[in-house]
């Protein structure tokens, strides 16, 4: 069995100012690490690129952002998975994809933490992979709850990941990861 890298929605969309503020400005960075890694043994790496049906979404298919970032942007025999849901399990092939490149750990890295990467992680688990989700290769952004309290990125990254970790993921970094492949 293998691991396989999941690099969960890294358009320029994610740029857009309808966002807010982001955390973890060197994200991208550390998944274009992880990206040369794969690369270099030979693993399997999967693209996750939304595709958003909401009408003006940064995210929708035709808009200009929808492109995946050049950093960590597929090459020929890379997996691209598209997908309409926060979910890159949900109406996808990536379960039967994973599974054909015998695939049963996850590597994930990405954005939103609080969105798909979170999904993405806790759907994973529950369908029996082992999964890590890399704590500064991935980023969330600032969100307002319904109280009206304002929460900053590196709050709901943090909440977020603790989450992930208690019952969904291991929670490591960058440095960790590679340390391990490479040893």
């Amino acid at each position: 069995m293998s691991t396989a890298l999941l690099i969960i929605d890294v358009q320029y969309a994610i740029d857009h100012p309808k966002w807010g503020q982001r955390n973890n400005a060197g994200a991208e960075a550390n998944m274009a690490k992880f990206l040369a890694a794969w690369r270099g043994q030979g693993m399997p790496v999967f693209h996750i690129r939304h595709d958003s049906r909401e009408d003006g979404s940064p995210y929708a298919p035709g808009q200009p952002l929808h492109a995946f970032k050049d950093v960590v942007k597929p090459v020929m025999g890379e997996r691209v998975v598209g997908k309409s849901t926060n979910n890159a399990f949900v109406g996808t092939s990536l379960e039967a994809d994973l599974k054909k490149a015998g695939a049963d750990k996850l590597v994930i890295t990405g954005v939103l933490s609080q969105h798909s990467v979170d999904v993405t992680a806790r759907m994973a688990a529950s369908l029996g992979f082992n999964v890590t989700v890399i704590s500064d290769a991935t980023a969330a952004v600032e969100v307002t709850d319904e109280r009206g309290k304002h929460w900053p990125a590196d709050d709901v990254h943090a909440l977020t990941l603790a989450h992930l970790k208690a019952d969904y993921a291991a929670i490591k970094s960058t440095t960790e990861v590679l340390a391990n492949l490479t040893a």
